[in-house]
């Protein structure tokens, strides 16, 4: 079981390590993928500096806490994750449900689960 947690830590590192990487080197095309608008180089530059490291740095520590099978390692992609998840749910009482909207929330809630369940398994000391 703990290698299939492991597994699924793995790929949600890989993701966000992939996705990260994109908002490095494409930041306008993947700005448009989510829905955002740079406004000239400032806006590239941020988009660029803000959401690869949120993407980038939560990947390296969700394989690096598979690989370590370290629960603590995973506490950076999951808190990520979760404020995220917690911001998307703010703009569903502000703004209203779009058709958009769900999708992302979904992906965020099964990779917080995926990293949930990998801190449980990595934190429990029978394993070994």
């Amino acid at each position: 079981m703990e290698s299939a947690i492991r597994v699924g830590v793995a790929l949600v590192g890989i993701l966000t390590t992939v996705i990260g990487l994109l908002f490095l080197v494409h930041p306008a095309f993947m700005a448009a993928q989510f829905y955002i608008t740079p406004i000239g180089s400032q806006g590239l530059a941020t988009i660029r500096a803000d959401f690869t490291g949120f993407f980038l740095v939560g990947g390296v520590f969700a394989l690096w806490g598979a690989y370590a099978r370290r629960a603590d390692l995973l506490k950076v992609p999951l808190m990520l994750l979760a404020v995220a998840l917690f911001g998307r749910f703010v703009s569903l009482v502000f703004d209203g449900v779009g058709p958009t909207a769900i999708q992302p929330m979904i992906a965020e809630a099964v990779m917080i689960a995926i990293l949930l369940a990998a801190s449980r398994s990595f934190s429990n000391p029978v394993r070994r």
